[in-house]
């Protein structure tokens, strides 16, 4: 047993990731399901910054936000499934110390920049159905930009934060962390340190994230739904609710994970486990889905990239 009042940061040169507390022949169909559902993840999130970037009709704030989105996704995840996938076939299940924080860093960077994001496209879609005159000036290039940028600060001065409190730490209960990656939580529960100011700080940052832009958003769609019903076109209102139901969507099952990992209190680690999987792995699946199957330029531009191919294609076997 390791002596509480001795050990300390220093003596950590890695962890262990538990995972998920299931049967040894499970763990090649959970290998298989991650597999699956990240190939599709790298698929759907790198088309669609393809089609956004190659298609010119879709150089717009909106394809812009959604771009930057799938960039997120994509990264996000490639921070946390590889790693899981190789466990599910290692009998150590280690992450050195320094890979612990890696992942918890840019993890929270980048969930932190996609809730900013967001609220940011929340607003986006505000502008375009609640002033649509205005739209193309009060959504510029540079207003834009800003927004994506400030997205990215945020969730960079939030990581360093947490992630700092969280590596001050001493972890002398035990190197096991009860879940599939580093995350604050989990680490909690194997430090022996006072927990106090670090539970300040994270219920402080949990705060100025969540609280400001759920507010955003939910402000931002009150206008919204304000504003559609006003539309007397069956139609038109058709259309302003399929544009913004998919948005939506995935603030819901994000921010739904997110408050019952983060915001009630830790007491069911399994459960708290299989909510992660929401925004680590389904929400990133399910964006480029939402987004491409339910927008008539995002399926225009995929057709007319698929015909080029095809015709190249064909004309090359008609030369051969």
């Amino acid at each position: 047993m390791v002596d509480r009042g001795t050990s300390n940061l220093s003596e950590v040169t890695d962890f262990i990731l538990v995972g998920f507390r299931v049967r040894p022949e499970l763990h090649i169909l959970l290998f298989l399901l991650f597999l699956l559902v990240y190939a599709m993840i790298l698929l759907g999130n790198v088309g669609m910054m393809t089609i956004i970037m190659t298609y010119p009709r879709l150089n717009t704030p909106m394809y812009f936000f959604l771009g930057n989105l799938s960039f997120i996704d994509l990264f996000y995840s490639s921070v946390i499934a590889p790693k899981a996938m190789v466990n599910f076939w290692s009998e150590s299940k280690s992450i050195s110390f320094a890979g612990c924080v890696t992942q918890l860093f840019l993890f929270a960077l980048f969930i932190v920049a996609e809730a900013f994001l967001l609220a940011a496209m929340a607003y986006d879609r505000f502008i375009a159905i609640c002033n649509p005159l205005l739209y193309s000036v009060q959504m510029s290039t540079h207003l834009c930009i800003q927004l994506v940028a400030g997205s990215y600060f945020c969730g960079c001065i939030s990581s360093i934060l947490l992630t700092s409190v969280t590596f001050t730490l001493s972890f002398c209960a035990s190197r096991a962390i009860d879940h599939f990656y580093c995350d604050y939580r989990p680490l909690q529960r194997i430090s022996c340190s006072d927990l106090y100011l670090h539970k300040i700080v994270s219920f402080f940052l949990c705060s100025i994230i969540i609280l400001p832009t759920i507010i955003v958003i939910m402000v931002s769609y009150m206008y919204i739904v304000s504003t559609v019903l006003k539309i007397r076109s069956t139609e038109g209102r058709k259309k302003a609710f399929s544009t913004c139901s998919s948005h939506l969507g995935v603030v819901s099952v994000l921010y739904g994970a997110i408050i019952f990992m983060y915001v009630i209190p830790d007491r069911f680690p399994e459960l708290s486990k299989v909510a992660s999987l929401c925004y680590t792995l389904v929400t990133p699946m399910l964006n480029p889905l939402i987004y491409s199957l339910r927008n008539k330029d995002v399926k225009e531009a995929l057709r007319k990239i698929l015909g080029k191919k095809i015709f190249l294609f064909n004309s090359i076997l008609t030369m051969i």
